[in-house]
């Protein structure tokens, strides 16, 4: 995941010093958890809702953040995929228990340039390449020999070449129009802090624990 400073990378960005103030913050929590030798620090549970109203979650990987927003890749095609074609309103949440942090963040989903979607996935292992083709993603399986089966066949289909990228799978980026950053404290006493989209600016505001 980049850890490139953050810069104007949205129209308005820099009239929107407490917007800048919220991405700082979150990045310097990430940069702390990930000192810490955290596992996964970019491991994120992702909700979207479905036309009924039913809402999932689920943990995806973060990566990258930038005063654009926060970035995530996967098949479009996955029920994630096609309940944020349906709704793009999404909400996040990163829970780092090794030193009691959360932050939540609410937004809209946006589709990143292909330009982009292609860098991210030259870094990829060749074996997660693989897969993303192979994969029906959300999809019912007999058994997991078909599965296989399939990952087999596409090894034999790219052999001596680079893996191409899947149309259906390509980034996705959460532009924020809230977020909290929560800070555990002895005997329940929280910290809350949250920052919301006002239209022609943002806002920060502590909150009860």
């Amino acid at each position: 995941m980049t850890t490139d400073s953050v810069t104007a990378d949205v129209s308005n960005a820099d009239d929107n010093p407490l917007y800048l103030e919220a991405i700082n913050a979150f990045r310097e929590k990430f940069a702390r958890t990930a000192e810490l030798g955290v596992r996964e620090p970019s491991a994120m549970s992702l909700a979207t809702v479905n036309a009924n109203g039913q809402p999932s979650v689920r943990t995806v990987l973060l990566r990258g953040i930038d005063a654009r927003g926060f970035v995530f890749f996967t098949n479009s095609h996955s029920r994630k995929g096609t309940q944020i074609a349906g709704n793009p309103q999404v909400a996040l949440t990163f829970y780092w228990d090794a030193w009691a942090e959360q932050v939540h963040v609410e937004g809209r989903v946006e589709i990143i340039p292909d330009v982009e979607s292609d860098e991210y996935w030259k870094t990829r292992r060749r074996l997660s390449q693989i897969g993303a083709w192979a994969s029906d993603q959300s999809r019912p399986l007999a058994d997991r020999g078909e599965f296989l089966a399939k990952v087999t066949e596409i090894e034999k289909r790219f052999e001596g070449q680079d893996v191409p990228r899947p149309p259906h799978w390509f980034g996705y980026r959460v532009v924020p129009h809230r977020i909290e950053l929560w800070s555990g404290r002895e005997g329940r006493l929280h910290e809350r802090y949250v920052y919301e989209d006002a239209g022609d600016s943002w806002t920060k505001q502590m909150l009860y624990p």
